[in-house]
C-alpha cells in the first residue's frame, strides 16, 4: 500500500485527489509542518527538501507532487492526455511546476505571513501570481479541460492552487477575471472525490496557529 505523507496544503491536495480519483489504497501519514514534522531526520530521509507530498510505493520514494502526479498517472495509466498531447502534458505541468505553485505560495507568504509588509514584494508576487492565473483562463477560453478534451493530471495539479485564487491574489473578488478557471475548479470542486480529498486532513489533528513556532518551522531563515 502507497504511504502518503500529507498535510491540507494545496500541493499535497493534489496527490489526494488522484489517489481518490483512480481508487488507489493508500495509508494517510499527516506531516504537521507548523509543528515541524517536516524537519525531523525520518521525514528528511525520504525528502531532504523537507516539503510534502511525499509517497512510498514500496521500493520508490516520489516527492514534488508534479513528480507525483505523472509518477502515479504512469504507474496506472489513469488521466494521461492522448500521446499525442503528451508534449502539452509535460508543459502545462511544467508550468505549474515553475510558475503557477511558487508565484502563489510567495503571494500567500508576502500578502499574509510575512512579519514586513513590502510593498514591493507584495506588488511583484501578487502581480506575478495573477498573471499566470490570467495564461491559464485565456487558454481554457473555449476549452472544457487543459489538455485535449480528457480530464486529466494536469487539471488535478491546477486545481490545487486556483481553488485558492481568493487567498493566493488577497482578492476576494479575483474570480471574475478568470470565468473559465472558475469553470473548471467549480467542476472539480464538486467531484466526490475532491470533497474526500479536502476532507483528509480533518480526520488528523494539525496545528492550526500561525504563531512564532510555526513560523520557525514554516519559515526556516528565521529560526537561525
Amino acid at each position: 500500500m502507497i504511504k502518503f505523507y500529507f498535510s491540507g496544503a494545496p500541493n499535497p491536495m493534489k496527490v489526494a485527489l488522484f489517489l481518490e480519483e483512480a481508487g488507489i489504497a493508500y495509508e494517510p501519514i499527516p506531516v504537521d509542518t507548523r509543528k515541524g514534522d517536516q524537519h525531523k531526520p525520518e521525514f528528511v530521509k525520504i525528502n531532504p527538501n523537507s516539503k510534502v507530498p511525499v509517497i512510498v510505493d514500496g521500493d520508490t520514494t516520489v516527492f514534488d507532487s508534479n513528480a507525483i502526479l505523472l509518477y502515479l498517472a504512469d504507474k496506472t495509466g489513469k488521466f494521461l492526455a492522448p500521446a499525442s498531447e503528451r508534449g502539452q502534458l509535460l508543459s502545462w505541468l511544467m508550468f505549474v511546476a515553475t510558475g503557477v505553485g511558487p508565484y502563489s505560495g510567495q503571494s500567500v507568504h508576502f500578502n499574509h505571513h510575512a512579519p514586513e509588509k513590502l510593498s514591493y514584494a507584495i506588488d511583484r508576487y501578487t502581480f506575478e501570481v495573477k498573471r499566470h492565473y490570467g495564461i491559464l483562463n485565456d487558454h481554457l477560453d473555449g476549452k472544457k479541460y487543459m489538455v485535449g478534451d480528457t480530464y486529466s493530471i494536469v487539471d488535478m495539479d491546477v486545481w490545487g492552487w486556483a481553488r485558492m485564487a481568493p487567498l493566493a491574489t488577497a482578492d476576494d473578488n479575483v474570480w471574475s477575471a478568470f470565468p473559465n478557471l472558475k469553470r473548471l475548479v467549480d467542476e472539480i470542486d464538486a467531484k466526490p472525490a475532491a470533497q474526500t480529498a479536502l476532507a483528509l486532513k480533518d480526520k488528523f489533528t494539525f496545528k492550526t496557529e500561525m504563531d512564532d513556532e510555526a513560523r520557525r518551522n514554516m519559515f526556516r531563515h528565521l529560526a537561525s
